[in-house]
């Protein structure tokens, strides 16, 4: 690999540094949102929360959950790595 090139993946490098830290500020507040639906669910009364308003929360939390899970996903891919070797 040239140096035109080792100089390039040092840029993406940096460009998926900064997509880390949105993705974790992202993540942040996705659980703050998560975890305000889940005190609204806990505080229903049990008629409310069997009806389809309850279902709609429990819902609501679950894909959040989701979001939350792909988002810390992000942070475990290699890319450092991957890059690293690419530069060689």
């Amino acid at each position: 690999m040239n140096k035109a090139r080792r100089k390039q993946i040092a840029a993406v490098k940096a460009r998926i540094g900064e997509l880390l830290k949105l993705a974790e500020s992202i993540r942040v507040d996705v659980e703050a949102i998560r975890d305000d639906e889940q005190d609204f669910r806990d505080n229903m009364p049990d008629a409310i929360g069997d009806s389809e308003k309850g279902e709609r929360a429990d819902a609501a939390i679950e894909a959040l959950n989701e979001v939350v899970e792909n988002l810390e996903g992000i942070g475990e891919l290699e890319f450092e790595t991957l890059l690293d070797s690419a530069a060689e």
